[in-house]
């Protein structure tokens, strides 16, 4: 089964203040290039050449002067609009056409990560029609989604645990069957008025559906004004594998 590449590169970045008054987060530099290619130099490191970027309506216009038809990257690659914030579910299904039959793997593109996805996409050809999710350990959990484990079987997912059942965050980095597009049609908004990509995660899980892949090297978010030094801290330090 095939697989195309999804980078998600939408939001505001309210957190990072006046860094994003004009200009999207992901377009802010992590190490010598913009935060984006730190994601697009991952999956066409795996060999992947169809990629979709979403993003939303303000800075559309500057993802396509910086990386055009991806030609200069290896790729080709195709532009969705997301008109208005409504969560990492809604944003990947606008992907629906674009993977027509074929499998995703979707990178957020705020997350800053030293592996390659040569693993993770070789552990995910062994079922192509599981879900699967990227896990790193770290040390205050209750900040993210966290996977409760039986050995390397995904139990379940809770969203910002007061009391985590692990040190696993799940993180930004998911391969889906094509059938994760109808099951994206059926949720229902959070609290947070958001369609939840815990929420698609949790379903596969239920359906026995579910693997995951753990990270060796670092990881970050680069979505906070701390978070985005810290990535560029780790980058300098030692240069991410593509």
């Amino acid at each position: 089964m095939s697989i195309r590449g999804v980078i998600l590169a939408g939001g505001k970045g309210t957190r990072m203040g006046e860094l994003t008054r004009v200009t999207n987060k992901h377009l802010l530099p992590v190490g010598a290039w913009p935060m984006v290619y730190h994601p697009l130099k991952k999956l066409t490191g795996v060999g992947l050449q169809e990629i979709l970027l979403v993003s939303g309506t303000e800075h559309m216009g500057d993802f396509v002067e910086l990386l055009g038809s991806g030609k200069d990257h290896g790729c080709r690659l195709t532009y969705r609009v997301q008109d208005e914030a409504g969560g990492i579910a809604q944003a990947l299904g606008l992907a629906e056409h674009f993977c027509m039959g074929s499998r995703s793997l979707v990178l957020l593109g705020d997350n800053i990560f030293r592996d390659p996805l040569i693993g993770l996409l070789e552990k995910a050809n062994t079922r192509p029609d599981w879900a699967w999710i990227g896990l790193k350990e770290v040390h205050d959990p209750g900040r993210y989604g966290v996977a409760e484990l039986d050995g390397d079987k995904v139990l379940g997912i809770e969203e910002k645990p007061e009391k985590p059942k692990s040190p696993m965050a799940v993180v930004g980095i998911y391969i889906y069957p094509p059938d994760v597009f109808g099951l994206i049609k059926t949720l229902k908004p959070s609290r947070r008025g958001e369609l939840e990509i815990t929420d698609v995660n949790n379903h596969y899980i239920q359906q026995g559906r579910m693997g995951c892949f753990n990270l060796d090297g670092y990881w970050t978010d680069a979505g906070t004004l701390d978070s985005l030094d810290y990535a560029n801290e780790l980058v300098r330090k030692e240069p991410p594998r593509f």
